[in-house]
């Protein structure tokens, strides 16, 4: 359970249990807007931010009825090995109900709000029941090497076979002996469907390389390490090396295949360590900064050095123990940086991945509305908000701030590679310090782009189908592009007979253009061609209207208009609702055709 979980609070009836309940747990209060007086933040629709937290993957405790958290949830369903645990608590603290990923944490966490609650959990799950353990969710720092074969050694034990465990009693089972084993072990073990292995992750990894090693010589050196002195990969707890290498795609690929985190150290950081080398060097030390990265990275995350350094060509690698199981993770992270598009405003139309991402998020930056337009997935997380116009400022500051080890994510509207920031973080990192890009760092982070919503789509879906033949974009902004530029493309689009869907179409300064371009337009398609405006998509006021290319008129249009220009073809069909805006892409001619070739043979 890697999120905080989020408590929701419904009523005053529950108010109080929620912030006790919130307190134990370190975890924020979501209250219902009009019905609860203190919160972390508050929410309008209780279904709705259920359902939206559940599909960022964020564990939900709901002060309330179990039936709304599972009418909240149902739609979403898909997957229990991967979504996040559920737990309903009644209004008086009574009652503590797992809902949902009963062995992905929601046990664990009913127990640990019942004891402080002095409450009763409602555990159903068969194996918490007859054991008061869960055999596929071990403890914190230990590894399940066989999740697939759980169910079956827990159906063999419910059926009265005896149990016997081999090292660490971490479950505190009674050993009746028979047919089920428990091995605990730092070593690799042969796990069967009667044979669950666990392994203690007290081992760190450090390991240097070459610029742009091979990640199979890696691989290959660290997995031969690890099976000479005996460890099994499931015993590694993390990948360790200097803040330099971050980037390198062999040491994120071990991390990857190891199923582990990366953490990175300063050369400062791992001279600190220079004493305690088995092998320390004055080549590295001239080149990097400190005498060893293999084994000063594996020393720098604490415990002792028990494999010294081991080099191929390109790679070393060395192992260290910890003296303690769970291991603290110390170093940092890479660090992350989400660009991700949150659609018009809506939170329907908000990709799970996005929740996601935000969800996960240390630090959220972007301009203040769209971060405010998150509502309370964004409470009580670091915000950094810039105005309208700061647009290089945000990048670099997201990059820097991502540099320094955070998750950091880049907040932009609509889809983050559309008339966004997406394009302006990859010009950042395309350029050196030197060149006014950004640090060196800031070259190393991860960068994730998670798709949204554009305008586009969200008012092409309002009109209907405008956008069934081919289409176009064009902003009509002249801040960045030369108006020449943009008067050629305007000429280019109306010859061609597109769809166009024109971003920024005016401004308080800028409002002669979208004129220009309806003129242009007027050269080459019919002067009743249906024109979409569509005002403040997805958020409650709303606006679409229809109106016919020669009667489009500037003041009617803002920068939160999206305006979309029919083709030739395009047209409103009449309904029972209001038109609907669509272009035909040939469907028509080609059923005509059939049914005049049917008329032809009757």
């Amino acid at each position: 359970m890697a999120v905080t979980p989020v408590v929701l609070a419904l009523s005053r009836s529950g108010e109080a249990v929620a912030h006790r309940v919130a307190v134990s747990l370190g975890a924020q209060v979501h209250g219902r807007e009009g019905r609860v007086a203190q919160a972390d933040a508050f929410f309008p629709n209780a279904l709705d931010h259920a359902r939206d937290l559940f599909a960022a993957g964020v564990p939900v405790v709901g002060v309330c009825a179990s039936g709304i958290l599972i009418r909240a949830v149902a739609p979403v369903l898909s997957d229990k090995t991967k979504e996040p645990p559920v737990v309903s608590v009644s209004d008086d603290g009574a009652v503590v109900v797992p809902l949902l990923g009963g062995h992905r944490g929601a046990n664990r966490l009913a127990s640990l709000i019942a004891e402080e609650l002095g409450a009763t959990a409602a555990v159903t799950t068969a194996g918490d029941v007859a054991m008061g353990v869960a055999l596929d969710e071990p403890p914190e720092g230990y590894r399940l090497v066989n999740p697939g074969d759980a169910k079956a050694a827990m159906a063999a034990l419910l059926n009265g076979a005896g149990v016997r465990v081999t090292g660490n009693n971490i479950f505190g089972v009674e050993e009746t002996g028979g047919a089920v084993e428990l091995v605990v072990s730092d070593a690799p073990q042969t796990p069967s469907e009667h044979r669950l292995v666990y392994h203690p992750q007290s081992y760190v990894v450090g390991v240097g390389c070459a610029r742009n090693a091979d990640p199979e010589a890696l691989w290959d050196l660290v997995t031969e390490t690890l099976q000479t002195a005996g460890v099994a990969q499931g015993a590694v707890a993390a990948v360790a090396t200097v803040d330099i290498k971050a980037d390198e795609p062999a040491v994120n690929t071990l991390a990857q295949r190891l199923g582990v985190p990366m953490r990175v150290f300063t050369p400062a950081e791992l001279e600190a360590q220079a004493d305690k080398l088995a092998n320390p060097s004055d080549v590295v030390f001239a080149e990097v900064g400190c005498h060893g990265v293999a084994e000063g990275s594996a020393l720098a995350m604490g415990g002792e050095l028990v494999v010294e350094k081991r080099k191929n060509a390109t790679c070393t690698c060395s192992i260290s123990r910890a003296n303690h199981v769970p291991m603290e993770m110390k170093g940092r992270a890479r660090g992350q940086l989400s660009v991700v598009g949150i659609g018009p405003g809506q939170s329907s139309w908000r990709t799970p991945e996005v929740s996601k991402l935000v969800a996960e998020a240390e630090e959220l930056v972007g301009y203040g509305l769209y971060i405010d337009l998150l509502g309370p997935l964004a409470a009580v997380k670091t915000r950094s908000d810039f105005p309208l116009g700061g647009e290089e400022a945000r990048c670099r500051y997201a990059l820097e701030r991502a540099a320094e080890g955070r998750n950091v994510a880049l907040v932009c509207s609509g889809d983050a590679g559309i008339y966004a920031m997406g394009a302006l973080v990859f010009e950042l990192l395309d350029r050196g310090p030197e060149n006014e890009g950004v640090s060196d760092a800031a070259h190393r982070v991860e960068v994730i782009c998670s798709p949204g919503v554009s305008a586009l789509q969200g008012a092409a879906a309002r009109a209907g189908a405008p956008l069934g033949h081919d289409f176009c974009t064009i902003s009509l902004s002249d801040l960045l592009t030369p108006r020449d530029d943009i008067l050629r493309r305007l000429k280019a689009a109306a010859e061609g007979d597109f769809v166009i869907a024109f971003y920024n179409p005016v401004s308080k300064t800028r409002r002669t253009l979208l004129a220009e371009a309806r003129d242009i337009l007027l050269q080459h398609r019919p002067a009743d061609t249906p024109v979409m405006l569509a005002s403040n998509l997805g958020r409650p006021e709303e606006h679409v209207r229809y109106r016919k290319l020669k009667d489009l008129q500037v003041d009617e249009v803002d920068m939160l208009t999206v305006v979309l220009v029919g083709s030739s073809n395009s047209r409103l069909a009449q309904l029972g609702q209001g038109p609907r805006m669509f272009t035909p892409r040939g469907y028509a001619r080609k059923i005509d055709g059939d049914l005049s070739d049917k008329k032809g043979i009757a």
